[in-house]
């Protein structure tokens, strides 16, 4: 597994490099993980991963993680610091010991404290946010997350099969989620991807609503979009389901969505750009009756992040390189009436691509 690690450092020293840095300072998440599998909290005491062009490590470490931190990097130039003393300290020893450096940050997960004393201590003009070439570190997935993803995926469906099975018209959406949330955990998840969103009735047409007390009722649709995580890597579904029956134009409104799905899950491939397949996908919806219900992308990428690139949306020309896992999840949604969005994880390989979820997509009545 050492091994693993390290040859995701090297590929990010590559990426160092082609950015013109010296070095690029990561605090725990998903990119602290995958380069060192460590976990850290990230709280008040400032906690970096150092990896410079040459390959070399450092770190600013807390004195209470040194253990933790030691048993995988023993021979990183490491500043510890205690908390009776401060972090500023272990700062000026890093500018000290590693010298002047153009340093990238990660700009959509570092917080301002951290960014502003490694600025006091390398300089203003020393720190730039690297986001977009960090970017593409994670982007194509290697058999071990494919196959930690494809378990919290199997999980999820499994989990999700035996939800369904007792929903009945009355229920409240906060009571279907709790069933939803001990099934993942049941079926061996190390957690949830993100607390479930389980939406009935109009409710269902605000795509990132929260589960409450609002009763389930014949004919109306039932959004669930949610996801079991293992070994750090996120399932993310949405499935949408009617209570007893249709009712008007819904059950169209569904086929539409299912179309838009089946469309993406056909021409997706690392051949495209995700911007081709957006236009492919949010193409079927915008050319049915119900364009006015279109209010979002087609989809994202998956894993560590439930939300990660590359965004599956107008406007991003980069290529669906081999190994990248996107969502396709198209969606309909009728402000105070109905929501549908039928999402699926699929992974780019060679020549096309292939669904990791498998759970029924056909309009599916539960309850009753």
């Amino acid at each position: 597994m050492s091994d693993l690690f390290a040859s995701r450092r090297a590929r990010l020293t590559d990426i160092i490099r082609e950015a013109g840095l010296g070095a690029v300072a990561i605090v725990p998440g998903p990119n602290f993980y995958y380069l060192s599998g460590l976990h850290f909290h990230l709280m008040e005491r400032p906690t970096l991963l150092i990896v410079l062009a040459s390959g070399e490590i450092a770190g600013i470490i807390p004195e209470l993680e040194r253990l933790k931190w030691s048993h995988t990097f023993p021979d990183a130039q490491t500043f510890y610091w205690q908390d009776k003393d401060g972090f500023a300290g272990a700062f000026a020893q890093a500018s000290e010991n590693l010298g002047s450096l153009s340093i990238g940050i990660e700009g959509q997960r570092m917080r301002a404290f951290e960014a502003e004393v490694l600025r006091a201590h390398f300089g203003d003009d020393a720190i730039s946010d690297a986001h977009d070439a960090l970017s593409g570190l994670r982007l194509s997935k290697d058999r071990t997350e494919i196959e930690a993803t494809q378990k919290a995926i199997n999980i999820s469906e499994a989990a999700l099969a035996e939800t369904i099975d007792h929903v009945r018209a009355g229920m409240s959406e906060r009571e279907i989620a709790g069933i939803l949330k001990i099934r993942i955990l049941a079926n061996g998840a190390d957690g949830l991807a993100f607390d479930p969103i389980v939406l009935a009735g109009g409710n269902s047409a605000n795509p990132h609503g929260v589960s409450g007390g609002t009763q389930l009722m014949a004919g109306d649709p039932l959004l669930i979009d949610f996801g079991a995580q293992y070994a750090g890597y996120n399932a993310d579904i949405t499935r949408t389901f009617f209570c007893g029956h249709p009712k008007g134009d819904h059950a169209e409104i569904y086929q539409t969505v299912l179309e838009a799905n089946e469309k993406g899950c056909s021409v997706a491939g690392p051949e495209l750009t995700a911007h081709e397949l957006d236009e492919a996908v949010t193409g079927v919806l915008a050319q049915s009756r119900f364009a006015d219900l279109i209010v979002h992308k087609t989809g994202h990428g998956l894993g560590l992040d439930v939300h990660e690139a590359p965004q599956v949306m107008t406007g991003n020309r980069a290529q669906l390189v081999e190994g990248a896992l996107v969502t396709i999840e198209p969606g309909l949604y009728r402000t105070g009436e109905i929501g549908v969005r039928i999402e699926d994880d699929v992974l780019m390989e060679a020549g096309g691509c292939r669904s990791l979820t498998s759970f029924p997509r056909e309009l599916t009545v539960v309850g009753g």
